[in-house]
């Protein structure tokens, strides 16, 4: 998603970043994009990124576009202007959900997997592991699907309520069958604990697992895709499978499982 800059000039785009949350502007493509933020300039620095692509023509009057296009353009020497921060404050509630494009998830080396808005699923029953990612990002057991546990945390009106949520669907031991003992999971013996409570208190729809986000996703455990919703509705994200991530997107899939040493 661009707008067509002046005559010779690279476009004017917008990305939502969630890690952390931020509006920014640049010249540069999704790929482009993506490096820069893994890598920088010089690739001297390392680090993941998560970011939405986001429709300009969709951002409301309150986030200073005028002055974004006007600082976002090369340099003299033609070099493309990497990022003109627009917002670095409840970013993701501000824009219309229509606003959000392909979510782009990053490697610390600097590739980049772009996956595709879709409706949601209808929920499933069982338990579910969810890693919200804005506005708070604690990791959360729940027996409520995506749909419903949107609806939970995003009806106004209640005493606990959020304007809008970014999560993802995370695998639990049971979803990696005879590989559950591979899930990186630092917190394991304590979530199975918090499953184990979960499943014997009916009545409890809701179990925090962890408070603390250390800032880096680990890809091969998403299971369902993210999402991002509020009272309105809810955006799916799906995760491609294991199999086809191998099969059609071989390079990032190995540099998400790789662990990078500086």
């Amino acid at each position: 998603m661009a707008l067509q800059g002046r005559a010779g000039e690279p476009p004017f785009r917008l990305y939502c970043n969630l890690l952390p949350e931020s509006l920014v502007a640049s010249n540069l493509d999704p790929a482009a994009y993506a490096a820069y933020l893994a890598v920088g300039v010089s690739g001297r620095s390392r680090g993941q990124a998560v970011f939405f692509e986001v429709d300009p023509a969709k951002v409301p009057p309150d986030f200073p576009m005028d002055e974004a296009r006007e600082r976002c353009r090369p340099s003299g020497a033609g070099v493309p202007k990497h990022s003109v921060y627009l917002g670095i404050y409840r970013v993701v509630e501000r824009l219309p959900l229509e606003a959000f494009g392909r979510l782009c998830l990053v490697t610390d080396d600097g590739r980049l997997l772009s996956l595709e808005r879709g409706p949601a699923p209808q929920d499933s029953e069982g338990l579910h592991y969810y890693q919200e990612f804005a506005p708070i990002k604690p990791r959360v057991l729940s027996r409520l699907g995506p749909r419903a546990f949107t609806r939970l945390l995003c009806t106004p009106g209640k005493a606990v309520s959020l304007p809008r949520l970014v999560f993802a669907e995370l695998r639990l031991p049971e979803e990696a069958a005879r590989d559950a003992g591979n899930l990186p999971y630092t917190e394991m013996v304590h979530l199975r604990d918090c499953m184990r409570k979960l499943a014997d208190n009916p009545g409890k729809q809701t179990k925090m697992v962890s408070r603390i986000f250390s800032g880096e996703v680990i890809y091969r455990t998403v299971l369902g895709g993210f999402f991002i919703g509020d009272a309105t509705g809810i955006v799916h994200y799906p995760m491609p499978s294991p199999e086809e991530l191998e099969e059609r997107h071989h390079e990032w899939w190995r540099s998400a499982q790789t662990l990078h040493v500086d």
